[in-house]
């Protein structure tokens, strides 16, 4: 059973996606780690004042192993999140459906 990870950062958008460019080889450093410790589908979405996460993970324990790391807390505010503002982060249980794709 994988789960769903569901999270909201405020903070500078603007920061968010030139820090996408201009450091995009620590993206695919920490993509790798994520992988690599149970991690299985990331995607970002940029909205108002906000940053959106979508991750599958193997379960709870392995995304809270990695997303604790002080290294990856201190990256997410170098490239914008407000970190007066704690993330909304939601977790569910991934299930399938006839209507997926």
């Amino acid at each position: 059973m994988s789960i769903l990870v569901i999270g909201k950062f405020k903070g500078n958008t603007a920061t968010f996606r030139q820090a996408l460019t201009d450091r995009a080889d620590e993206f695919r450093r920490i993509a790798a780690d994520a992988q690599g410790a149970g991690g299985i589908h990331h995607r970002f979405g940029i909205g108002d004042g906000e940053v959106v996460l979508v991750d599958e993970w193997e379960s709870i324990e392995h995304f809270q192993q990695f997303f604790a790391n002080p290294e990856l807390q201190a990256f997410i505010g170098s490239v914008g999140a407000d970190p007066a503002s704690p993330p909304d982060i939601t977790i569910a249980e991934a299930v399938r459906s006839p209507d997926q794709y």
